[in-house]
C-alpha cells in the first residue's frame, strides 16, 4: 500500500517524517500472564495521532506490545482506520497463511519476535518457526526481533537463513559495560554488513549507561550508514512513563544523530522500507 509523499522532496525539517517504534493499547485490553509491565493509563490511538501531529511527524509505525501477547486487535483497528500508520504482530507459529494476507492487505509490514523477556525463547530452528519465517519473507514483512545483546547472536543467523529482512530494535541493546566491544553489538554489526538487516535506533533512554549511546549512534551509522537505519520514538515509553516526553525522544535524536542530512536520509529509509 503505497503512500503519497510530497515531502520526499521537501527540504530538511527538524523532526523526523516518521516514528518506527510506538504502542498503542488500552487497558481494557488483555495481559498476557507473562506481561512484565502493567500501563498506569491508556495510549490510545488518538492519543498517539495527536502526539504525532503535535511534533509534526506524518507517518509511524507500531510495534507489537508483549503484554498483549497475540492481541493485535487494537493495533490492526488503528491501521485500517489511519493509512499513516504501519505495524508488527505477535502470531502463533501456526497461524493461517490466509490470515497474514488479510493483515498484509490492513497494514502490517511484520512480526515481532519479543524474547527479552521470555526465559525460554521459542527454537527459531523448529519447523514451526522456519514456515513462519519463510511465509515472513514470502509476503515481503521483516522479522522485528528484540533482546538483549548478549543474546542477539543465539537468533541472528537462523532468521537470516529463512530468508527475511531483519530489523533489530532499540540500537541492539548492547551489553551493559562491554559497549560496542560486546559480542552481542559486533553480531549486529556483522549482520548489517550481510545486507539484510536493519537497525532502530530506538528508546535511547532504555540504553545503560546513558553516556554509551552516542558511541552505538556513531559505530551503526559507520557500518550500517542511513539506510540501514531507522528512528523510533517508544511511545508511550512503557516503565518510563513518568520521567519521558516525546519531545525528550526528538532531541534524543538530535544529539545522537547531529547531521541534519543524516536524521533526514534515515527519514528516507523509513518511508521506502515500511510505506513503499
Amino acid at each position: 500500500m503505497p503512500v503519497a509523499d510530497p515531502l520526499v522532496a521537501s527540504p530538511l525539517v527538524a523532526n523526523p517524517l516518521v516514528d518506527c517504534h510506538a504502542h498503542v493499547y488500552t487497558r481494557a485490553m488483555p495481559t498476557s500472564g507473562t506481561a512484565w509491565h502493567l500501563p498506569p493509563a491508556d495510549a490510545t490511538i488518538e492519543d498517539y495521532i495527536a502526539t504525532l501531529d503535535a511534533h509534526g511527524v506524518h507517518f509511524a509505525v507500531l510495534a507489537a506490545a508483549s503484554i498483549y501477547g497475540d492481541y493485535n486487535d487494537y493495533a490492526l483497528e488503528a491501521v485500517r482506520r489511519h493509512k499513516r500508520l504501519r505495524t508488527t504482530v505477535i502470531v502463533s507459529p501456526d497461524i493461517d497463511l490466509y490470515a497474514m494476507r488479510r493483515m498484509k492487505e490492513d497494514g502490517v509490514v511484520g512480526v515481532r519476535f519479543q524474547f527479552r523477556n521470555a526465559a525460554s525463547p521459542p527454537d527459531l530452528t523448529s519447523f514451526e518457526y522456519r514456515r513462519l519465517m519463510r511465509r515472513i519473507a514470502d509476503l515481503d514483512w521483516h522479522v522485528h526481533l528484540h533482546d538483549e545483546g548478549e543474546r542477539l547472536p543465539n537468533y541472528i543467523e537462523t532468521i537470516e537463513a529463512a530468508g527475511p529482512k531483519l530489523v533489530i530494535d532499540h540500537f541492539g541493546r548492547p551489553t551493559k559495560g562491554l559497549g560496542v566491544n560486546s559480542d552481542g553489538f559486533k553480531a549486529v554489526l556483522r549482520s548489517i554488513e550481510r545486507g539484510n538487516t536493519w537497525v532502530k535506533a530506538s528508546a535511547a533512554f532504555r540504553i545503560e549507561p546513558a553516556g554509551d549511546v552516542a558511541a552505538f549512534a556513531s559505530a551503526l551509522l559507520k557500518h550500517a550508514g542511513p539506510e540501514r537505519l531507522l528512528w523510533g520514538s517508544d511511545w508511550p515509553f512503557a516503565a518510563f512513563e513518568t520521567s519521558m516526553t516525546y519531545r525528550k525522544t526528538l532531541e534524543d535524536f538530535r544529539t545522537n544523530f547531529p547531521d541534519d542530512s543524516v536524521r533526514r536520509a534515515i527519514d528516507l529509509t523509513a518511508l521506502k522500507f515500511y510505506f513503499s
